[in-house]
């Protein structure tokens, strides 16, 4: 009798570990000006990275996992101009 250990193809951490990594590759996280700017994100959404380490995707569509203070950064023109737009 073989047990789910005996052949980890079929199943259990081997199929999650694969499954992690078709996610992480599917997940395009992109370079770019997000080291020059902060942007404008829902607060949800920062809470839900720190929490899960899960991408968030500012107004101007930039997607990547915050990790610095957006303080020391200027604002992201597109997405202040996005924002104003819809604030009126």
């Amino acid at each position: 009798m073989s047990t789910p250990l005996d052949s980890p193809d079929q199943g259990g951490l081997a199929t999650l570990d694969r499954e992690l990594e078709e996610l992480i590759r599917e997940e395009s996280i992109e370079p770019g000006d997000h080291e020059r700017f902060s942007h404008y994100v829902k607060k949800e959404k920062i809470l839900e990275s720190a929490l899960t380490g899960k991408p968030v995707r500012a107004l101007c569509g930039k997607k990547w996992t915050p990790g610095r203070d957006p303080d020391k950064f200027p604002v992201c023109p597109t997405c202040k101009e996005i924002y104003e737009s819809l604030i009126g």
